[in-house]
């Protein structure tokens, strides 16, 4: 089980390097393209905006259905599928001359990368049992927050480089900024040759076993959980997975805006600020919180994440020191690596033999939060710069007292 739960860590983390690989350069190819195509500054921006939040949106309305999949088709097949997307269209996405490659490599490449995260999750929850799980989920969610700190600052040095005058083929240009998108891509390769040669399924299919019959003889449906179940299992998961990313996504939107404004921060003094906040949060679902989840429970990680993530958002906003600023951060980094690996956990647990359909929809959760943070953060910012980080600390702390009302079960 551990040299299976090993390799699945490895793929994950090469996949998530390549994911940050593009980060540094990921605004500026849009934008040059934009504009090369015509386009004024304002429409240029509007369009790195778009081609960025429309991956997660993508993956919003995908990751349930791959979910449901590998719930019925296995685990193994989906993640390499998802692999195989996520590497070819990055590849395309790096030699593309115009905004309407662009997007077409985008959106496909969000469809079909949404097989990648569910289906990961879906196999440590097969791999691991429900006391163990929360340490699964945790050596998971710090294999990919490793990946995308490592992957920023590779990223950052390869577009340094001077990788020539570039060459074009048809419809197709490789250049300086396809570095990052050409090397996510050979990195999913990587993961793709790797799942193929040492990763077996975890799970027996629908029919296949004796244990898919139940005890009248009849064979078990294989559908995914109805809307009842979700009702009544599943929706208080996905609503705290919805908040926890809302709130990241909000913060990573919103304190360069801030810190701005407030402080006059530039580029150098942020990177430090999310290269800290990626660490520990990485780090610390490693070192802590796969230690520790297994004894006290995951409903009480959630409220102590959820608590200290409403309380870095209100004290962020009290100081302009960078020492006690990075402090902040390193309390809300700890608290969001408290969130991930319990409510992945506790979703794999409620959804019995679904854990696939069910772990789909905490990505899509988790996708929708992503991209509506920003959006709301931005909206509230130009009201006024504390509203963001108020109207957001206040349901995490509401949640973090509603969570430390329920059982360590989570019943």
């Amino acid at each position: 089980m551990r040299n299976r739960l090993g390799i699945l860590l490895f793929c994950l983390f090469v996949v998530m390097i390549g994911y940050g690989l593009t980060l540094p350069v990921l605004a500026f190819y849009i934008e040059r393209l934009a504009l090369s195509g015509g386009a004024s500054v304002g429409r240029a921006y509007i369009h790195v905006g778009l081609l960025t939040g429309i991956f997660a949106f993508m993956q919003f309305f995908f990751a349930p259905l791959w979910g449901r999949l590998s719930d019925r088709l296995g685990r193994r097949p989906i993640f390499m599928i998802g692999l195989s997307g996520y590497a070819v269209f990055m590849a395309l996405f790096g030699m593309g001359t115009n905004l309407l490659m662009l997007y077409a490599a985008r959106i496909l490449g969000g469809v079909l990368s949404a097989a990648v995260l569910p289906t990961a999750n879906a196999y440590v929850a097969d791999l691991t049992s429900e006391a163990e799980r929360g340490k699964g989920m945790a050596w998971l969610g710090s294999a990919t927050g490793l990946g995308v700190v490592a992957g920023p600052a590779l990223g950052a040095y390869m577009s340094r480089l001077d990788w020539g005058a570039g060459y074009r083929f048809g419809a197709f240009h490789i250049n300086g900024f396809s570095a990052p998108f050409f090397s996510a891509s050979v990195l999913a390769v990587v993961a793709l040759l790797a799942s193929m040669r040492f990763l077996p399924e975890s799970i027996t299919l629908p029919g296949r076993g004796p244990h898919e019959k139940d005890a009248m003889g009849n064979r078990l449906s294989d559908a995914g959980p109805g809307w009842k179940v979700v009702r009544r299992s599943l929706l208080d998961m996905l609503a705290l997975s919805f908040l926890g990313y809302f709130a990241l996504s909000l913060f990573e939107g919103t304190f360069a805006l801030h810190a701005k404004r407030v402080m006059n921060f530039g580029p150098a003094e942020m990177g430090l600020v999310f290269m800290v906040c990626g660490f520990i949060m990485a780090a610390a679902q490693a070192a802590i919180v796969g230690r520790f989840i297994g004894r006290v429970g995951e409903m009480p990680m959630l409220s102590l994440g959820f608590g200290l993530m409403g309380i870095a958002l209100v004290l962020l906003m009290t100081t302009q020191s960078m020492v006690i600023i990075l402090s902040y951060v390193v309390v809300f980094a700890l608290g969001m690596a408290a969130l991930n690996p319990g409510l992945a956990s506790l979703v794999s647990k409620r959804s019995g033999r679904h854990a696939g359909a069910a772990l789909g929809l905490q990505s899509a959760a988790n996708s929708l939060g992503q991209a509506a943070g920003p959006v709301a953060g931005g909206i509230l910012f130009a009201w006024d710069i504390h509203m963001p980080y108020l109207l957001t600390a206040a349901p995490l702390i509401i949640a973090a007292l509603i969570t430390a009302r329920k059982s360590p079960a989570g019943k």
